[in-house]
């Protein structure tokens, strides 16, 4: 299990509106024993709870009891068996990362440490067992990495194959999804030559205007005959449902370019390829242009004091009494504070995921609230959003990522199963 989607679960468990039910002590017994370490039924019914409490909120059906109950209590015996692994191997967790999850899940959930502390004290968890939960999970992903990454191999020659076989699927219709931006110029029924002609003089000043720089998109909106919203998007859907005549003319273009004019009985059209999708993944990206102001927490800053001044700069920022760029330029602890925080064009990946997730949630000029990452505390604001196309590199380096994820979650079922097979387990029937 992946440590940032452990924790979005453990944050439904801590924070739900409902006080998890504790097992009576008086009823508690051992379920399980993994290398003489025992499990309680105590327990595992707590997790169980937290199980049942994150699929009502996701509105998931539960499965029978029997079969919930023994699908948790296998997981816990898997987890047990890798926890008790990572301490073989001496690795550690210390204090410092404890705190940046916690930290984590304060942000994710709109909260500082000590309102996230409170709640789990109304709710009845300690917070010794809420952070001894976040270092067995640490513990665990760190092991996971150490074991299963190290087995991860893709060759450039898999690679290739594979990104080879994509683009071989790309020219079926039936394996692809395209979305056509669509600048029509209208011809009567039965238009004569001297219709035709006017028609396509207009056709060769749009080309001439496309030459010169004038966008595609400010075009339709001027001069197309039918949608102009969106720069004329007829929408994304597999390409056999759009007009032959309108693949053919697209079929060869990059995401972006713009195709010559096609003819049809109803008149001419322009088309630009917005997005091409072979087996749900797109040929382009979307970027983001943003601008941040980093505080970093010390020994005379706490975190609690950089959020707050953070919330006070943006208030400021909303009311007009200051500028982003000259707050970034007089408190920002970061590289980018002389350009006024500006982070320049970043593609997927670039940043924390906790960064990235709130810059993409973003809309254009946007402020968020201050956000923790493993930085620091940030400001964010959105300048602008693109989509581009992917570069042969960038299509290369997703091909390898989806070869390694695939092949990762293979390996973790065989290395999970490894390391339980290892281990001595005793399941008990209920006392």
């Amino acid at each position: 299990m992946k440590l940032n989607l452990w924790i979005y679960s453990l944050l439904f468990a801590v924070l739900s509106t409902n006080t998890v039910a504790q097992t009576a002590a008086g009823s508690d017994y051992i379920v399980a024993l993994v290398n003489s370490e025992p499990i309680t039924n105590a327990e595992l019914e707590l997790q169980i709870d937290q199980v049942v409490e994150n699929r009502s909120r996701q509105n998931l059906p539960l499965p029978p009891t029997a079969e919930l109950r023994a699908g948790v209590l296998d997981r816990m015996i898997n987890e047990r068996a890798q926890l008790q692994l990572a301490k073989e191997y001496g690795i550690r967790v210390d204090a410092a990362a404890i705190d940046q999850a916690e930290a984590n899940i304060a942000a994710q959930n709109q909260m500082d440490i000590a309102q996230l502390r409170a709640n789990l004290e109304k709710r009845g968890k300690s917070l010794a067992g809420f952070r001894q939960q976040l270092r067995d999970q640490i513990l665990i992903t760190r092991l996971q990495e150490r074991e299963v990454d190290a087995r991860l191999k893709v060759t450039d020659s898999e690679v290739e194959a594979a990104l080879a076989a994509r683009q071989l699927a790309a020219k079926d219709p039936l394996n692809q999804e395209i979305n056509l931006g669509h600048l029509f110029i209208a011809l009567p029924e039965n238009a004569g030559p001297a219709v035709i002609a006017q028609a396509q003089e207009v056709t060769r000043k749009i080309l001439a205007r496309l030459g010169s720089g004038e966008s595609f998109e400010a075009l339709v909106k001027e001069l197309s005959a039918a949608e102009r919203n969106n720069a004329g998007q007829l929408g994304l859907r597999r390409a056999d449902r759009y007009p032959p005549l309108f693949v053919t003319a697209t079929q060869t273009l990059a995401v972006g370019a713009v195709s010559q004019w096609v003819r049809s009985d109803a008149g001419f059209h322009l088309l630009k390829l917005l997005d091409r999708r072979v087996g749900g993944l797109s040929d382009t990206m979307v970027q983001h242009h943003g601008r941040h102001i980093l505080l970093r927490p010390d020994a005379s800053l706490t975190q609690d004091q950089a959020i707050a001044r953070l919330a006070q700069a943006r208030e400021s920022i909303l009311n007009g009494s200051t500028r982003f760029e000259l707050q970034a330029q007089a408190i920002s602890q970061d590289g980018s504070a002389a350009q006024g925080g500006d982070l320049g064009w970043a593609t997927p990946g670039m940043f924390v995921p906790e960064f990235e997730q709130v810059l993409n949630n973003l809309k254009e000029g946007e402020i968020a609230q201050p956000i923790v990452s493993r930085f620091g505390v940030h400001l964010i604001q959105l300048l602008e959003r693109r989509t581009v196309a992917l570069t042969t590199a960038q299509l290369r380096e997703r091909e390898r990522n989806l070869l390694r994820g695939k092949r990762a979650d293979e390996l973790f079922e065989t290395w999970s199963r490894e390391v339980r097979d290892r281990a001595f387990v005793e399941i008990r029937d209920p006392g």
